[in-house]
């Protein structure tokens, strides 16, 4: 049962990093419409440099709460749980044989199957707990990069 544990855990870390992906991206508005816009004279516009743009600091990942929350949330059903916490214990399972080296596992795959567990978490709760789908999505890349790097994967595992 402790296993299970450590691997939902892992997976919430892995779910948060694809909100970060999921950020909503604003857009400029169109430009208004007016009777005018028939007599239209282009003017050569001046050169700006974009201004450079302020990047928000991101919080530390929490994997514990991260993976709190994954268990009591009601957007899954038990038997859901169940089943996402035995694919998280085989990937994780991958994980450390790849990195104790008693199996060259390719990695490329291991992303594949991290990115579709994430999806298929992401699916499950998107419409019963949305922020909890978001603080997964923007956790995605900080949980991948736990799970491939050896000595970050041991202080978690």
């Amino acid at each position: 049962m402790k296993s299970a544990s450590i691997h939902v855990g892992i997976l919430c870390i892995a779910l948060g990093t694809a909100l970060a992906w999921a950020e909503v991206t604003q857009y400029p508005a169109a430009p208004p419409e007016s009777a005018s816009a028939a007599v239209i004279v282009e003017q050569p516009s001046p050169v700006v440099a974009p201004a450079p743009v302020a990047r928000k600091l991101e919080p530390p990942l929490d994997v514990a709460a991260l993976k709190t929350r994954l268990r009591e949330t009601h957007a899954i059903g038990v038997f859901a749980k169940l089943a996402l916490s035995n694919q998280m214990d085989d990937l994780v399972q991958e994980f450390r044989s790849l990195h104790l080296g008693g199996r060259s596992n390719n990695v490329t795959k291991l992303r594949q199957r991290y990115d579709l567990l994430v999806l298929k978490v992401l699916a499950l709760i998107q419409d019963g707990d949305p922020p909890l789908a978001r603080t997964i999505a923007g956790s995605r890349e900080a949980i991948w990069s736990i799970l491939a790097d050896p000595e970050q994967f041991k202080s978690v595992g």
